[in-house]
């Protein structure tokens, strides 16, 4: 067993970043508790709501009270409502059906040109697109910028957004009642931005828009066509930078994929 021991300065500050990566920003008492000291509670049975009386108006839930099990028709609803990204946007800010938003520092909406042709999906914020609010700022989004430049693309370029636009604590996968939350609007987002190709960026990102569970390694490179929403485009996938960073190897196999994607972009008088 390993023997408690003070924290020096670094590790302490260690620590802090870990709790931070793992969505915790908040303390719930200043002394710790030996959980393991405590007893189990008892299983009470569930206590009765005692019935309103006549004519009394109900109890309004506390505006700023998480949803539980919200609906995801409701997500529909609300983003075929939208009839501009701005007007998507705003309706995203506002609205509060995912977890996901709770712990999150902003929205991280979308980056690039609304009018581009080519449109890369990600699957979540990282950290550093929590703190600037875009996707695709940290390292791995350097990254990207690099292999976009070199097929002759930037920014200005292309539009880039996420399978779920809040950062999910600890930089987890989002559940699937997240990403059923969320994927209407990212729907929605695909139909108004009306891209000609799609790639898109990782397993997770090309599992939710290719509709699939075979693993990204095996799908990456092919093209298909997708109706993603209502809009028909032809698709591919290829790794995230992420994985690049850390596996060094790949990177020829995204190289591959990125060179499909330039044919393509050519055949069709794209991106220029």
């Amino acid at each position: 067993m390993i023997q408690d021991h003070p924290l020096n300065h670094d590790e302490m500050l260690a620590v802090l970043d870990w709790y931070r990566a793992a969505g915790v920003d908040i303390a719930v008492g200043e002394e710790p508790v030996d959980r393991f000291a405590q007893r189990a509670p008892s299983r009470a049975a569930p206590a009765m709501a005692a019935p309103a009386a006549v004519g009394t108006a109900p109890v309004a839930r506390a505006p700023d009270a998480p949803v539980i099990g919200a609906d995801p028709s409701e997500a529909r609803r609300l983003a075929a409502s939208a009839q501009t990204l701005d007007e998507l946007r705003a309706l995203l800010e506002a609205y509060d059906g995912c977890g996901l938003k709770l712990r999150a520092t902003q929205l991280v909406f979308a980056d690039g040109n609304p009018d581009a042709e080519i449109m890369l999906i990600g699957e979540a914020p990282g950290a550093e697109e929590d703190r600037q609010g875009k996707p695709f700022v940290g390292k791995s989004g350097q990254l990207l910028d690099r292999i976009l430049a070199a097929i002759g693309l930037d920014r200005s370029k292309v539009y880039i957004a996420n399978t779920v636009p809040w950062r999910p604590p600890g930089n987890r996968t989002p559940t699937p009642e997240e990403m059923a939350l969320c994927l209407p609007f990212l729907h929605r987002q695909v139909e108004l931005v009306a891209p000609k190709l799609v790639m898109t960026l990782g397993g997770p990102a090309m599992q939710t828009i290719f509709n699939t569970t075979t693993g990204i390694i095996k799908m990456r490179g092919n093209w298909a066509k997708l109706t993603i929403g209502q809009h028909v485009v032809e698709a591919i996938p290829t790794l995230h930078p992420a994985y690049l960073l850390r596996n060094a190897p790949a990177k020829e196999q995204a190289w591959a994929d990125m060179l499909s994607l330039k044919i393509k972009i050519d055949a069709l008088g794209l991106g220029g």
